[in-house]
């Protein structure tokens, strides 16, 4: 006599569980997000098309940054002085368009070949070095530096970190015989590095004032920490309250020290960034702002990592375009592909496959909607698939539209910035060299 089957109760249970699964699929299935261009990315593919760029390309939409930069002016008004983030709008005409809108010198740097850069091709900058560099980078510039129109004696400042690092610059000057400005880095609460003890400070401000290679032009405080710190800890406003509570003592030891020789307006005090510039004002908190300039950059290009509340008013101005190569109405993944259909019916946004020119930057597909990459079947430098649903408008040779979530990178992967005023390409920007 056979014997008969007797399904165990794992097996039941799997079982019901995959039928229910399967049952309820209808009512699980995720909307069907996909669509056409609007009529803005419209009208920008048209405009790479006119151009023929049909590779990715870095896109600035001019009208958006000026706006943004109208935005940051009426927030400033005349409390503070601005400075230019190099990093984040890394082009030479890029800096030149903002520094003419916002009728500002100041610039900070971030890179050797980039301060290298600058002094020679704007040599009536005002530069600040937005991290310590060691002293043979330094060195390097010095080396390299050769526009008599720009003078770092008077136009560039240093920043310092630690006693030691001190110790190299005082070392480095000697060496060549320079006369290098010296800011000091101050720790207000982001915790990356710079002075933490007001104490500190003085000690580092009395070694410049006897040091007859160096001087002393101020402190820069970063607070990026500030707009993400949460409630249980005091949110913004506290981080905000301590991280110029400290900066205030710094001054304090600066007047200490220097005493009759203390001149505030003479000396930069550096503070802000694009995600907390806004939560400034000249009489903050009861107490007058110790801070006497701004510096901002990605703001004015909005990537999504400044989606925050305090840049509701900008808008993004910057976007990755890139071309479709193929398309395929099937989402196939090696090894699964007799599953193709279970995954469109299970999700309508995984229904159709296209392949870009390129891809895996710091970046989101931001249009047409609905598109997403696959993590089973990988992301690509090369081509790069994204899903979507039958809604999706993409043909072979049409544009996919990314928004990075930075700046300060993705802006330096596509050679010169494709310049869009809304209708047309108009012009192509150069962007920094980073081994120049």
């Amino acid at each position: 006599m056979a014997s008969r089957f007797k399904p165990s109760r794992r097996q039941i249970l799997t079982g019901a569980a995959l039928g229910g699964a399967v049952l309820a699929a209808p009512w699980l299935r995720p909307d069907d997000q996909g669509g056409a261009h609007n009529a803005y990315f419209a009208r920008l593919q048209m405009a790479l098309k006119e151009a023929g760029l049909y590779r990715p390309t870095l896109v600035l939409d001019s009208e958006r940054l000026y706006n943004n930069t109208q935005r940051l002016i009426e927030h400033i008004h005349s409390d503070f002085a601005y400075r230019i983030v190099g990093k984040s709008l890394p082009s030479l005409p890029l800096i030149n368009t903002v520094r003419k809108q916002t009728r500002t010198d100041r610039v900070m740097v971030f890179h050797q070949p980039f301060l290298n850069h600058l002094a020679e091709q704007m040599p009536d900058s005002n530069l600040l070095l937005g991290k310590p560099m060691p002293a043979n980078a330094a060195k390097r510039f010095y080396a390299f530096h050769s526009k008599a129109d720009f003078d770092p004696s008077r136009q560039l400042q240093w920043l310092i970190d630690t006693p030691q690092r001190l110790k190299e610059y005082s070392q480095l000057a000697a060496a060549l015989g320079q006369r290098m400005q010296i800011n000091l880095e101050l720790d207000v609460g982001l915790h990356r590095g710079g002075f933490r003890d007001a104490e500190d400070v003085a000690l580092a401000i009395m070694s410049l004032r006897e040091d007859p290679h160096l001087e002393f032009t101020g402190f820069m405080g970063y607070e990026a920490h500030i707009s993400k710190m949460p409630g249980i800890v005091g949110g913004p406003e506290q981080a905000m309250k301590n991280a110029m509570a400290f900066y205030t003592q710094c001054r304090e030891a600066a007047q200490r020290v220097l005493g009759e020789g203390y001149r505030p307006e003479q000396l930069t005090f550096n503070a802000g960034g694009s995600s907390t510039y806004q939560m400034y004002s000249k009489q903050m908190y009861d107490n007058s702002a110790p801070c006497n300039e701004l510096a901002v950059g990605s703001a004015l290009v909005k990537p999504s990592d400044f989606d925050v509340s305090t840049l509701d008013d900008h808008i993004p101005a910057a976007f990755i375009a890139t071309p479709v190569l193929k398309t395929r109405d099937a989402v196939e993944v090696p090894g699964l592909e007799n599953f193709a259909g279970l995954m469109s019916l299970l999700n309508p946004n995984k229904s159709r496959s296209f392949f870009t020119y390129g891809g895996y930057w710091k970046a989101n597909p931001e249009s047409p909607p609905g598109l997403t990459t696959n993590s089973l079947y990988g992301r690509s430098t090369n081509q790069e698939m994204l899903n979507g649903s039958d809604s999706v408008k993409l043909a072979v040779d049409d544009f996919v539209f990314l928004r990075p979530t930075q700046s300060e990178a993705v802006f330096l992967q596509f050679g010169d910035i494709a310049v869009f005023d809304g209708l047309h390409i108009t012009e192509q920007w150069p962007v920094f060299q980073q081994g120049a």
